[in-house]
């Protein structure tokens, strides 16, 4: 009887012990925002090179969950039950900055613009020629389609007071603008359909003002010496061609600090609440 207490009570230490550790291990919180159509399997194995570099750099495990809903995102940094978070709508990593203690990393290169394109037939020339038209945007909650609202806003057009049909998958927009469903639309310059819009003989008529793509940010808790080694690590990616491969499978172009990212990020934070 003794026998079977004593290994029961080890085989309960066992499992105290390995719930304790799985839930110690650090998370790092991806989200691709609307647009992303992978699953968790698919995001993991694309993000595990990034989780490799901040385990190496850090010194504990990284797992990767993927983040869909932009409340539990929010919540989660709230709570600060994230260690990591890298989310192309870059507002998420702003606010983790602005109001949950979490400090800048790194970010994508190139930076991110909202564009704003019409078919090869339009008339229409430059944004101003735009008021007054039909616009084609992303759904109201995405980043993309607040982004494009203040670039508009910056150059007097309001987009509450105009004709905006919303879509949800920025694919659709050449479908909609060449069977006559609107005038012009504003896509992610990182996205799909941007990096062939020219190519097929389409215009863009304006490029917004950059800002940072994909920032990849850290609890406040994260030494410096692990926040050099990371944007060290990131940075020569594009060095090897293993890196390459990752970055290519990323669709990013290069991943570097900027020294101005914690501003940049403030910053965009103001210019889409104005």
């Amino acid at each position: 009887m003794l026998n079977n207490s004593f290994r029961t009570g080890i085989f309960i230490s066992m499992l105290f012990f390995m719930f304790n550790l799985a839930h110690a291990q650090a998370i790092l919180a991806v989200s691709e925002g609307t647009s992303g159509g992978l699953d968790s399997a698919q995001v993991i194995s694309k993000y595990q090179p990034i989780a490799d570099i901040l385990t190496k750099a850090a010194n504990e495990k990284i797992n990767i969950i993927l983040v869909r809903d932009f409340a539990s995102l929010e919540e989660g940094m709230k709570e600060g039950r994230f260690k990591y978070v890298i989310a192309r709508p870059s507002d998420y990593p702003a606010r983790g900055i602005r109001d949950y203690h979490y400090q800048y990393i790194a970010s994508a290169k190139p930076d991110g613009q909202c564009l704003f394109v019409v078919d090869k037939n339009s008339p229409l020339q430059k944004l101003s020629d735009t008021k007054g038209k039909r616009f084609i945007l992303a759904e109201s909650a995405a980043y993309m389609a607040k982004f494009c609202r203040a670039e508009l806003r910056d150059h007097g057009i309001f987009v509450e007071k105009e004709n905006v049909q919303r879509i949800k998958d920025q694919q659709a927009t050449g479908f909609y603008l060449k069977n006559g469903f609107g005038d012009v639309a504003g896509i992610a310059s990182y996205s799909g359909i941007a990096k062939k819009w020219e190519k097929e003989g389409n215009r863009i008529i304006h490029k917004s003002v950059p800002q940072l793509y994909n920032p990849l940010i850290a609890q406040k808790s994260l030494s410096p010496d692990a926040v050099q080694r990371i944007r060290t690590a990131l940075s020569n990616l594009k060095q090897t061609e293993s890196g390459q491969a990752v970055l290519k499978t990323l669709s990013f172009e290069s991943f570097e600090f900027d020294p101005q990212g914690e501003l940049r990020l403030l910053k965009l934070l103001t210019w889409l609440e104005k």
